[in-house]
């Protein structure tokens, strides 16, 4: 659900105070149209944009479909004026969704020749207010949506080690967490990983390792892990980049996840046609 604040903010930023471009008279139709191969996503909130405007949507793709160039994504019909004025709100959000989309689809292909398990995850390197429409773009690429914000899972990060020390840290969390909630430990040495265990990790993040260090701290995570008799989920993350995503996959690890499905990922070309 996009919220009507957040669209009256779109808005409100790209047709100001007065508009005199979109005075058009008349109805029209339009059409959103990919101008290079990938997978959609963002059209909830272009369809959203519109139907504030009081403009109907006629026809639309569904979120990770993947189209060609040349294809109508979403068709609208109203009055031309607010046609007009939802037009590049509704280009510019689809577009980004859609890049993130397809991205996240690359990095999955590209995660699923060496592992039909491992996950691919975004993290919360998002665009201020635009959270929501990113993780559901990776959504509809195929990836996991990893923490929605801070009060989904207990990360305890280099700072916290740093402060609190790592046992510690997992025990002052534990003990102000839910029941219900995860607690995962970010290391940065194989060594680590069995230490985060024992302490109580139910997620061991292997931050900034390569493939071939991830590979040796998730064989000692998988050993604890069979000693304390429970299953500790091991996430690789850190610069990892559709081109090494499989040499991750093939490490071992549950999770790949990568900051560069949302803060990095090119926007899918659209265009909005009118008439």
């Amino acid at each position: 659900m996009i919220p009507d604040s957040q669209i009256e903010a779109w808005l409100r930023e790209d047709v100001g105070h007065h508009d005199v471009t979109n005075q058009v008279p008349g109805e029209t139709t339009g059409r959103l149209v990919a101008k290079e191969d990938g997978v959609v996503a963002g059209l909830d909130a272009a369809r959203a944009v519109f139907e504030y405007l009081g403009v109907e949507v006629v026809d639309s793709a569904s979120a990770g479909d993947r189209v060609d160039t040349g294809e109508a994504v979403l068709e609208v019909a109203g009055p031309a004026r607010d046609v007009l004025r939802g037009e590049r709100v509704a280009v510019n959000v689809a577009g980004h969704a859609s890049g993130v989309a397809t991205k996240t689809r690359r990095a999955v292909e590209a995660a699923r020749t060496e592992s039909d398990d491992v996950r691919v995850a975004a993290t919360r390197k998002t665009t201020p207010g635009l959270r929501g429409v990113e993780k559901r773009a990776v959504v509809a690429g195929g990836g996991d949506t990893h923490r929605l914000d801070l009060s989904h899972m207990v990360m305890i990060k280099d700072n916290h080690v740093a402060e609190m020390g790592l046992e510690s840290a997992v025990e002052h969390f534990r003990e102000r967490a839910s029941f219900a909630t995860k607690v995962e430990v970010e290391v940065e040495d194989p060594a680590d990983a069995p230490r985060a265990a024992e302490a109580g990790a139910d997620i061991v993040l292997l931050d900034n390792m390569d493939p071939a260090t991830t590979e040796r701290a998730v064989g000692l995570l998988r050993e604890t892990a069979a000693d304390l008799g429970r299953e500790v989920l091991a996430e690789a993350s850190g610069g990892i980049t559709v081109e090494t995503v499989p040499d991750y996959a093939a490490t071992g690890v549950d999770v790949v996840s990568m900051g560069s499905l949302t803060h990095s990922a090119p926007t899918l070309d659209l265009s909005f046609r009118t008439g």
